[in-house]
């Protein structure tokens, strides 16, 4: 089935509701996708009850991508069908969304005292949808709309990073701890564009001790070249490969539902639900 397994909402970082990317997905033709908001699953049921209204033709798949730290890594882990009402699942989102909180709320404070930019909270807050992930880019646009800068990638450049006098580090999870928590959760854990990791192949053996089922090969920042080598590490390894636009808005730096030369196979979907029978099996 034609498929994209990696989509964000405006429950996160994405511009578009759940319904406008069920739209969007659609219009380009495909059958199956999966919406994965930062630290958060609000949007699957919201994308859920508008096809069943619609009776659209296309199937959801439950997904979240769940920001973690390694070392100085930056690591994101994609789980698709967790069982969201497990309470190692629930308590997890609620760290990773009061670390967010805390994280945004010391970034303003830091910004209004050092450098005179001044925003509310509130109004970063209002950036997402009820009970979204608030994050680094909604700050950049809340330094820009206030004229602290004349763009986003300046307020990235001037102030989100760690060798800015008002960054704070988020206290997040662990990729070891995201990965076991969402297994146990009976979803699959697959490690997010591993291309932007340096330390890749040691770290998915070292996951795998805790539960990794998958690498995602198939992203807009892979070049074919990158997407055979992660391929074939998964294959060596026994893990399923997975793949998707990473899409947040329609640009061509943010990935495009229409996937053109970033080609999801058909057969990832049937690799998802066969490894999930698999996981559930397992855990009988």
């Amino acid at each position: 089935m034609k498929g994209d397994f990696h989509i964000h909402t405006y429950y996160s970082d994405g511009v578009f509701s759940p319904e406008k990317i069920v739209d969007l997905a659609v219009e380009a033709g495909l059958e199956v996708i999966a919406l994965t908001d930062h630290d958060n699953v609000l949007s699957y049921n919201v994308a859920q009850n508008y096809i069943n209204s619609k009776n659209l033709n296309i199937k959801l798949i439950p997904g979240i991508e769940v920001n973690t730290l390694y070392k100085d890594y930056e690591v994101h882990i994609l789980g698709y069908f967790p069982d969201a009402t497990k309470s190692d699942f629930k308590a997890m989102l609620k760290n990773q969304q009061q670390a967010r909180i805390k994280q945004t709320k010391e970034i303003l404070r830091l910004l209004a005292k050092k450098e005179g930019i001044k925003i509310d909270f509130e109004d970063v807050k209002d950036m997402v949808a009820e009970g979204g992930s608030i994050g680094r880019p909604h700050i950049a646009k809340a330094i820009t709309n206030v004229g602290g800068t004349s763009n986003v990638m300046e307020a990235y450049s001037k102030y989100i990073h760690k060798d800015s006098p008002v960054y704070i580090e988020r206290k997040t999870v662990s990729p070891f701890d995201a990965v076991e928590v969402i297994y146990d959760s009976g979803g699959i854990p697959v490690i997010a564009h591993p291309y932007d990791i340096d330390i890749a192949e040691k770290l998915i053996k070292e996951l795998m001790n805790c539960g990794l089922r998958g690498i995602e090969a198939y992203h807009r920042k892979h070049s074919p070249a990158i997407v055979e080598y992660f391929s074939s590490m998964a294959e060596n390894l026994g893990l399923i490969v997975t793949g998707g636009s990473d899409f947040h808005a329609p640009n061509i730096m943010n990935g495009q539902i229409i996937l053109g030369k970033n080609f999801i196979p058909e057969w990832i979907y049937e690799g998802l639900i066969k490894e999930k029978k698999n996981i559930d099996m397992a855990q009988e």
